[in-house]
């Protein structure tokens, strides 16, 4: 006898068979996991809450004992004081600033620019000791800079690169140029190939294809590679301390390193310029969400 599809599905409720206990154990386990987190949240934050708070507060607040979380003046001065000095020109920390977005800005620029196009010839052609040459690529990214910043400083001065943008600027696409290409090929390995061969038999060249076709899909993964390159040049300390030596050239780690010393240390001072110093790369992954979760998402499933 047939049965009708009314007859053969119910139309009630599904029920829930799960134990009462073992819903109250997961509801409980849940709880657990949300305010272990909101602690590790407040324990990492607090760092850059309270220097942000340091920023807004005036002297007298900032020095006060005990130390004062809220109910504290608002003050706008000590970011006033890190864009103008007390005679009334530009701060050496705002040069500094200028100098860091020129410098980050032009050797990431630099290393995406030849990066990339390493990447895919990696990925799409066939070279001997391929394995070994991206292991010689990467494995100049094993050493720290400061286990080379000697017989670098040695070479710059004798081409005379030494206390000049251009040789920052040098030096910080060289050490990005190798993350650009690791970070690149896996993105580029996930684009099939079978795209620009299509476009190939329209007539395109193989670099038309890669310029039309494949650059276009490569977008995410770019802007998470550029993130992380302009991080790494952005806070990058031991190269811009020992290769530059004036207020002209210098760049923001240093010259906010250099607010702290001596017998007092305006600590609003250091508060408001670190501040600043951390806006314009949040400002700039903020811009470029879309595409860097989707490249950081990027090849997660493979084909």
């Amino acid at each position: 006898m047939a049965l009708s599809i009314d007859e053969a599905v119910s139309p009630g409720p599904v029920r829930d068979d799960t134990p009462p206990t073992r819903r109250r154990r997961g509801r409980g386990r849940s709880v657990l996991e949300i305010v272990l987190l909101t602690i590790l949240a407040v324990v990492m934050l607090f760092p850059v809450l309270w220097m942000v708070e340091t920023s807004l507060k005036e002297n007298r607040d900032v020095y006060a004992v005990p130390a004062k979380f809220f109910g504290f003046t608002v003050t706008l001065d000590h970011f006033k004081d890190v864009f103008v000095s007390p005679d009334g020109g530009r701060s050496a920390v705002s040069v500094a600033f200028v100098n860091s977005v020129v410098v980050a800005g032009v050797s990431t620029a630099l290393a995406t620019l030849l990066g990339v196009p390493a990447a895919w010839a990696y990925s799409r052609f066939t070279l001997k000791a391929k394995k070994d040459q991206l292991f010689f690529i990467l494995s100049t990214r094993f050493m720290p800079p400061v286990v080379v910043v000697i017989p670098i400083f040695l070479m710059y001065r004798q081409v005379g690169l030494i206390d000049t943008q251009l040789g920052l600027i040098l030096i910080y696409t060289a050490f990005n140029v190798p993350f650009t290409i690791w970070m690149m090929k896996g993105f580029v390995d996930e684009v099939p190939s079978e795209y620009e061969d299509a476009a190939m038999l329209d007539g395109y060249t193989r670099f038309q294809a890669f310029r039309r076709i494949t650059l276009p899909l490569l977008v995410p993964g770019i802007a998470a590679t550029a993130v992380f390159a302009l991080i790494f040049s952005w806070n990058e300390f031991v190269f811009a301390i020992f290769l530059t030596s004036s207020d002209d050239v210098r760049t923001a780690p240093p010259a906010i390193a250099g607010l702290i010393g001596g017998t007092t240390v305006d600590w609003g001072l250091v508060a408001a310029a670190s501040v600043v110093f951390a806006l314009p790369v949040l400002v700039f992954a903020y811009l470029v969400r879309k595409h860097l979760i989707a490249g950081v998402t990027l090849g997660a499933v493979r084909r």
